[in-house]
């Protein structure tokens, strides 16, 4: 797969045309041209002898081999010669007006002048695309239609549309110029510079440059250059551009940092653990411009539209310019031909073509400004259509970390007796219980003493026993506690508790849980009120757990001690379900993307938590949520309903006011200048209404889903 960028590509439309065009060359198995990055991706036995008909296929447009970030690549803003250009045929239109009752010499020569300084372009491009057998382009349509008032006695309406149509080009160029600026913005995490240390000099050098191993210097208000470890100093790390997280991290000697988040406090030492191309801002960078290549259904449809469409009202242009003439009484040629040509100028696509990839770009930077990666607009229309979502649980719905949650001694011993002989008698086990007992009793100002325990024994399947300052102590299960026959306290259904024995007495239980994640309630009730149908776990714990988290989140249905393949199995019993009853909604599973990766790839969109940095859940999952946040899956789906309903409003709002122009062109109810008003106004509209998701994503951050 080669990457290649794209400069001056305006024309959503012969960005359609040179993708179908590639598609066809010999050698290349598959291209996708993104018209929001300004990127071409190709896998071709001989990419670059591809990428070199590039210029061939769409005119003005060259390529180049670059690894810029997106945020440096916007669209090329209007030049003073241009700008004057207009200014001067706008100017000699006016003049050619004045002498619309004097002599038609020096009127045509003002028309004809005016026509060449602002047309000039346009009628190159559609002698160039022409010649190269591609005929029914924006600029062919506008050539001809100019030139056929020019011939019908219109002079001023062809040179007064073809200046409105190139001054709404600009116009159109600076809308898209805005919209890939606002969705580079988002995008601009990719460092420019590292302060080096080499001895005691620090060079600036490009990220580029520095290997693993080497030591990077951050100072206070930079952007850390590439991932690696802290090796001296403390800060606060702002890494909201990457996992959406708003809130600064404190770091410190030994914590581990991102490359593109920023450092707000001390300076840093860092040792590099991975180059500028494998570090998280590259792979963020990387997943969102080849996003693209993923099309959604609705691109793919419009591209497919636009082929047929604009043949097709060429060929009605045709019938109404030449056919009532021969029909209807005193029908004049003329006139017929001046309704044709308003047609042709309505004919153009490019509106919907325009906004359309826009759209879902806009909704991907978005929802990546929220630390939301999806991997292609096809997985945001199937975020779309979610109304069955899944969890596991450990990691996911809980921490997936045990703590103490509480203690009830019995036999008159104190709470803080029993957690320190629990302490104790569990020093040397490494288990996670063990080590959350001891946490707990760390927390609390305790130090287990080693010289107090003596003949500690492991008990598979039971639990520890040693003697602590001369006591017998066995810490154990509640099943090893009911082999002993001895008197207790009744425990609580569902409950994971070690139980702690003294010279064979019940001296009471620590209750160990895996906490639920504090936004584990309130994501799950956004969902709801997004309108997702069904929401459960799947998870390889055990039935008591399960239960009680299932029953404290309000979870609809979960299953318990699965492996692997029984979650798959579990999901494909969804999946027929769903096929049984003929719906159409879309099943997604949220898991840790590591063990969970078989059910993530087999789900109809498999959401990856806690992903940043980690290969196995970019690589399973079809959307990564950077941050270790439950919440963001409402947003995720909650911004791509908000994507799919913009594009939609734009192509209601293309169709409607072409369909509408069409019609009363036809009638003799349009002129020219309303045709190209009402073609160019649209796209313009469109690309700026694309805009509002990125807006739209920002408001579900502060605001939350769904409460903006």
């Amino acid at each position: 797969m080669k990457r290649y960028r794209l400069h001056n590509l305006d024309c959503a439309h012969c960005a359609s045309d040179l993708e179908q065009a590639l598609r066809r060359m010999e050698g290349v198995r598959s291209c996708s041209v993104n018209f929001g990055a300004g990127t071409l991706i190709l896998d071709a036995d001989d990419p670059s002898r591809v990428a070199a008909r590039v210029p061939e296929i769409a005119a003005g447009v060259s390529v180049s081999e670059s690894a810029e970030p997106l945020a440096e690549k916007l669209a090329h803003p209007a030049s003073l010669n241009w700008l004057a250009l207009v200014g001067l045929a706008a100017a000699l239109v006016i003049l050619a007006c004045a002498l619309w009752l004097q002599a038609p010499v020096p009127k045509a020569i003002a028309f004809g002048v005016a026509y060449a300084l602002v047309g000039w372009r346009v009628v190159l491009r559609a002698g160039r695309n022409l010649v190269r057998g591609r005929p029914l382009d924006e600029s062919f349509l506008m050539t001809v239609a100019t030139g056929g008032a020019f011939a019908i006695g219109e002079a001023p309406e062809a040179v007064g549309v073809m200046l409105f149509y190139r001054v709404g080009e600009l116009l159109q160029e600076m809308a898209v110029g805005r919209a890939r600026r606002s969705i580079g913005a988002l995008l601009a995490i990719r460092p420019d510079y590292a302060n080096l240390r080499e001895g005691e000099e620090i060079a600036q050098v490009s990220p580029d440059a520095v290997a693993p191993g080497q030591v990077v210097v951050v100072r206070p208000g930079e952007r850390v250059p590439l991932d690696g470890r802290v090796l001296s100093g403390s800060s606060h790390i702002d890494a909201s551009l990457l996992s959406g997280e708003p809130v600064p991290r404190a770091v410190g000697e030994g914590d581990e940092v991102f490359g593109g988040t920023i450092n707000q406090g001390g300076l840093l030492e860092i040792e590099v653990l991975r180059s500028a191309s494998e570090s998280s801002a590259a792979k963020i960078l990387d997943l969102v411009e080849n996003a693209a290549a993923r099309k959604a259904p609705t691109e793919r449809f419009i591209a497919r539209f636009a082929t047929y469409y604009t043949p097709a009202v060429v060929g009605l242009t045709l019938l109404v310019a030449f056919v009532p003439p021969l029909f209807i009484p005193g029908a004049t040629l003329a006139e017929w031909v001046h309704r044709g040509l308003v047609l042709l100028v309505i004919s153009c696509p490019c509106a919907f073509m325009l906004s359309i990839p826009l759209g879902y770009f806009g909704g991907i930077g978005g929802a990546s400004r929220q630390g939301i990666l999806v991997k292609g607009a096809s997985y945001l229309d199937a975020l779309a259509e979610t109304d069955t979502v899944v969890f596991d649980k450990t990691g996911t719905l809980t921490r997936g970390v045990f703590r103490v949650q509480g203690i009830a001694p019995q036999s008159g011993w104190s709470e803080e007796e029993v957690l320190a002989l629990a302490a104790h008698v569990e020093v040397h086990s490494s288990h996670p219980i063990a080590q959350s007992i001891l946490d707990a009793y760390r927390a609390g100002g305790g130090e287990a003493d080693l010289s107090a325990v003596s003949d500690y024994r492991e008990l598979p399947g039971s639990g520890v026993t040693a003697t602590v300052n001369g006591r017998e102590v066995l810490a154990c299960s509640h099943r090893a506690l009911h082999g002993l026959d001895l008197s207790h306290d009744p425990c609580e259904e569902g409950e994971t508790a070690v139980h702690v024995v003294v010279d064979g007495a019940h001296a009471g239980r620590i209750r160990v849980g895996d906490e639920v994640r504090s936004d584990a309630r309130p994501a799950v009730a956004a969902l709801r009120r997004l309108g997702v149908r069904r929401i459960g776990m799947l998870t390889g714990d055990v039935a008591t757990t399960a239960e009680r988290v299932a029953r404290s989140l309000g979870l609809d249905f979960h299953e318990a001690e699965l492996l692997p393949q029984g979650k798959i199995d579990a999901l494909e019993r969804l999946i027929a379900e769903r096929d049984a009853r003929g719906a159409r909604g879309r099943i997604a599973f949220v898991g840790d993307g590591v063990n969970d990766a078989p059910v993530l790839a087999r789900a109809d969109v498999g959401i990856a938590m806690g992903g940043l940095g980690s290969d196995a859940a970019i690589e399973a999952a079809d959307v990564v949520v950077t941050a270790d946040a439950v919440g963001r899956v409402p947003a995720a789906i909650d911004v791509a309903r908000s994507t799919r309903r913009i594009v939609w409003q734009n192509i209601i709002m293309a169709m409607g006011i072409k369909a509408l122009v069409l019609i009363l062109g036809a009638a003799g109810m349009a002129s020219m200048w309303s045709a190209v008003g009402a073609d160019v106004g649209v796209a313009v509209a469109a690309v700026l209404n694309s805009t509002r998701i990125l807006q739209h994503a920002d408001r579900i951050a502060t605001a939350g889903p769904h409460e903006h």
